[in-house]
């Protein structure tokens, strides 16, 4: 094993404003990508429709981070698994890890500068989206394949929704905090999947296959005996998207007399919006008002060492360093 092998790893996330003076300016970046705004006509309107949605969303959207403490922590967390990959990856070669937010700052241009003062002989492409789509994955590389012309030998990682480590992860999550609370196996589970338009799927778009077999591997391997749905959130716009959703769910399960429940962020690597607000205080306060006593939302894995550990595997599988594919074929 060359003990001088060096890699530089690129941790590409969605990226989040990190004061309330980012947050129109990340909304339009978001809402200008032709993969979230897709549609007949789109090529001509889209950059108009981004600044009339990223204006008329902008007050509430600072009022929700606001009640986060001001902005999103997605860029600490992530710089964080990126230090921990780093140390993890040690023993085996020299890896240099760097963030490449989609949306909000640092970007792919600002991760591209810092890997040219990183000396590299191979490069891994590793999405932090566990689940392959459209939306998230295929919208990063498409502009990091735009924007950077490789000199060094490439590798990609596009999943790794079934990776061993990462649903032991989850089921480390969840049980941490089933174990705290009396009769455990009476809390409906929750699991809560960020949406998606239904016409991405209809164009083949693997990622509700996948959020259902990593909680059909989480279930297995957790092997609570509680009630469990999947549901979907983070809706925006006209369009059909996947159902049910999460807001829906939680009314059904109220209205069904359920009172106590755990919400599982099962596509969330870090802590965001969605997590901290969607569903910790929105989808709170609306469970609380349907006659839910208990609520519960399990934490996002963040620097998890299962989850750090399921990264670094798969970069070293990636690059030939142990055995097996490093993703499977979506």
């Amino acid at each position: 094993m060359p003990a001088d092998r060096k890699i530089a790893v690129v941790l590409f996330q969605l990226g989040g404003p990190d004061t309330q003076a980012a947050v129109e300016p990340f909304l339009y970046n978001l809402f200008r990508d032709p993969d979230i705004i897709n549609f007949p006509g789109s090529f001509l309107a889209r950059r108009p429709l981004a600044k009339l949605i990223s204006t008329t969303r902008a007050k509430v959207a600072r009022q929700n981070y606001a009640e986060i403490g001001g902005g999103s922590p997605i860029r600490r967390l992530t710089e964080q698994q990126a230090r921990a990959l780093e140390q993890e990856l040690a023993p085996h070669l020299a890896a240099r890890a760097v963030v490449a937010m989609r949306y909000w700052h640092p970007d792919t241009q600002e991760a591209i500068a810092e890997l040219e003062s990183a000396p590299f002989e191979e490069l891994v492409l590793l999405p932090l989206y566990p689940h392959y789509s459209f939306a998230t994955t295929r919208s990063s590389l498409k502009e990091w394949n735009r924007l950077y012309k490789p000199r060094v030998p490439v590798h990609l990682i596009d999943h790794f929704f079934d990776h061993p480590d990462y649903i032991a992860a989850l089921v480390e999550r969840i049980d941490g905090v089933l174990r705290q609370l009396r009769n455990p196996e009476e809390v409906q589970l929750v699991f809560s999947a960020h949406g998606l338009p239904q016409v991405l799927v209809e164009k083949g778009d693997p990622y509700p296959r996948q959020i259902e077999e990593t909680v059909r591997f989480v279930r297995e391997l957790g092997a609570w005996p509680n009630p469990h749905v999947v549901c979907f959130q983070s809706k925006v716009g006209p369009q059909k998207w996947l159902q049910p959703s999460l807001i829906g769910t939680i009314d059904r399960l109220g209205r069904e007399g359920v009172r106590r429940m755990l919400v599982i962020p099962i596509s969330f690597l870090t802590e965001h919006i969605e997590t901290l607000h969607e569903i910790d205080i929105v989808g709170r306060a609306q469970a609380q008002a349907l006659g839910v006593t208990e609520f519960y939302m399990m934490p996002a894995l963040n620097d998890s060492p299962l989850l750090i550990r399921a990264l670094a595997d798969l970069v070293l599988r990636a690059i030939g360093m142990r055995d097996g594919v490093a993703s499977r074929a979506t």
